[in-house]
């Protein structure tokens, strides 16, 4: 992990809790592997992340849209699969960067494109729109400055995403506006903003994912009260990994979940907090939305 990654999550430990109060989660904390922490799934195949000349490319375009809740312009990535039409509706997948990052952080490492674009063609993903935005909801968005003086606009980014970016894609493209065909999932804080945002609103999500999530995350009793909360989820995923010192956070949920009888995905690698674990989280993820006609 980059030094700077490492600065920037230690000082999460003093970020203000967000709605529900409580105090601030703890960042780094020595690494206790339990007998669950495995692997749910293999290595990727060979081949997996390459781009592949002989199938069809979907489109990564940069987008413009007035944020009324920030007051200002933003932007956001969005992928559309081989083939899209505005004549067929597609599901949405909403993902989110970490600490450091902005709109383009998980095309410059993961390249989501070309991982959904050979998963389409292998029919191991259905065809579905991907929205990358930036989870920092602020007019003045110099992610390289202080991290405290970007510490309330990860909060905030909840009422960009609810106000402005969701109506603004379902305007703009063909999707699914319904919470069957509607997913949320991200990295570090991002995977914080996820759970809290996803759980949060179990009218808007039915799909919630976090990879390696961050001290920014809720409590689990906060996330989700009872198991009955959970009635409405097709997926809760959550993954990291077990060279990550953040570990701890996303083991204390899956440990909760355990406990209240509630079905998620738990998996585990040998990787760190770092950009090969989101990137094969993303890859196994993309192949857990099972969309139909009936939203399962």
């Amino acid at each position: 992990m980059k030094p700077t990654t490492y600065v920037l999550l230690m000082m999460l430990t003093v970020l203000p809790a967000q709605e529900p109060p409580g105090q601030p989660r703890k960042a780094w904390s020595p690494i206790v592997l339990h007998e669950d922490d495995k692997p749910a799934f293999p290595p990727p195949p060979s081949g997996w992340d390459v781009r592949r000349q002989d199938i069809p490319h979907g489109k990564v375009t940069m987008i413009e849209y007035d944020s009324k809740s920030v007051g200002t312009r933003r932007h956001m990535n969005v992928y559309t699969p081989p083939g899209y039409t505005p004549e067929k509706k597609l599901p949405v997948l909403y993902l989110l960067h970490g600490i450091g990052g902005d709109e383009t952080e998980w095309q410059r490492f993961a390249q989501p494109e070309v991982l959904l674009d050979n998963l389409i063609a292998d029919g191991k993903a259905a065809p579905m729109i991907v929205v990358m935005p930036n989870g920092r909801a602020q007019k003045d968005d110099h992610p390289k400055g202080d991290v405290f003086k970007h510490a309330p606009a990860f909060s905030f980014f909840e009422r960009d995403l609810l106000e402005d970016i969701i109506p603004t894609i379902e305007a703009r493209y063909a999707v699914l506006a319904d919470r069957e065909h509607r997913a949320l999932a991200g990295l570090s804080m991002g995977g914080g903003q996820s759970l809290n945002f996803g759980l949060g609103h179990p009218e808007l999500f039915t799909w919630v994912g976090g990879f390696s999530s961050a001290p920014n995350t809720r409590k689990s009793e906060d996330l989700l009260p009872s198991a009955t909360a959970a009635k409405h989820l097709h997926l809760l995923w959550l993954s990291c990994g077990s060279k990550d010192g953040l570990i701890h956070i996303s083991q204390d949920f899956h440990s909760w979940l355990n406990s209240h009888d509630v079905p998620h995905v738990w998996h585990v690698t040998d990787h760190a907090h770092d950009a090969p674990e989101w990137k094969q989280a993303l890859y196994y993820f993309l192949q857990q939305l099972k969309f139909d006609s009936s939203g399962h």
